[in-house]
């Protein structure tokens, strides 16, 4: 690991310390590549992993159109998922555990089998998963007032936060996952819709390409992995005591509670 992913590892951690966003990367180092930026981010998940965290799955980001027009980019992005940034369904989140979060509504799959690429298919997701869920993610930035670029996202794990996973496994054969209605609520009222094929026209393509991109740095989809699969709309605000849900058709809801 390099000198500079281990010290911009250490400025993006000083946000959670402070409890306030930092400068973007990109504004400390302008030239700092795509490539440079997930190796900042391997550096974060591997310090934690030292310190007892583990890898329960993995995130993508980035998968709608206008997501990818607003960063100037052709392509999603990934994160990890560590077992202590899932919440149970139904439950509260402290607000002093997050710093600016964002509420997305998606698809999550549970695989069955490794996904080794660089020639997985959309096929080959589909008989490597177990079964889908729906799933909110709480998406937040240790980049203060979102001020992010492609690279400062990919550093700061895609800007993961939490996770909630809810409904029951659903297996793939008994949905089309391109035609799966989400609704996404902020205290009672709809705030959002959104359809699964708005996640790169198909969940499933979401995670072949994800497999096909951990490739590039020797990492695979492993059995028993969650996936969240991509936001089928647009992330809401969230403010202490906003309760969220999402009902996607066939899958079931979710829910989360901030405190106050």
């Amino acid at each position: 690991m390099s000198d500079k992913a281990v010290k911009f590892s250490e400025h993006l951690e000083q946000a959670v310390l402070r409890g306030r966003g930092v400068e973007p990367l990109t504004s400390l180092d302008p030239e700092l590549t795509v490539e440079e930026a997930y190796q900042v981010q391997l550096a974060t998940i591997n310090k934690k992993v030292k310190a007892g965290s583990r890898i329960v799955g993995k995130k993508i980001g980035l998968t709608s159109l206008a997501m990818q027009k607003l960063l100037g980019v052709d392509q999603p992005d990934y994160g990890h998922l560590l077992d202590d940034m899932v919440v149970e369904n139904g439950g509260t989140i402290p607000f002093q555990r997050v710093l600016q979060p964002r509420v997305e509504g998606e698809i999550a799959f549970v695989l069955k089998k490794d996904l080794i690429g660089p020639r997985v298919s959309t096929l080959d997701v589909l008989l490597a998963t177990d079964y889908v869920l729906p799933a909110l993610e709480i998406v937040d930035s240790r980049v203060a007032d979102w001020k992010i670029k492609l690279q400062d996202t990919v550093a700061d794990n895609a800007s993961s936060g939490l996770y909630v996973l809810g409904g029951k496994p659903v297996k793939v054969d008994e949905v089309d996952l391109t035609h799966v209605g989400m609704v996404l609520y902020k205290n009672g009222e709809m705030v959002n819709t959104g359809v699964g094929a708005a996640a790169l026209g198909n969940p499933a393509t979401c995670v072949a390409w994800l497999a096909n991109k951990l490739f590039e740095f020797g990492i695979t989809l492993k059995a028993g992995e969650v996936i969240l699969s991509g936001a089928l709309s647009a992330a809401v605000n969230a403010e202490p005591g906003d309760y969220f849900s999402a009902r996607l058709a066939h899958l079931g809801e979710v829910s989360v509670q901030f405190s106050k």
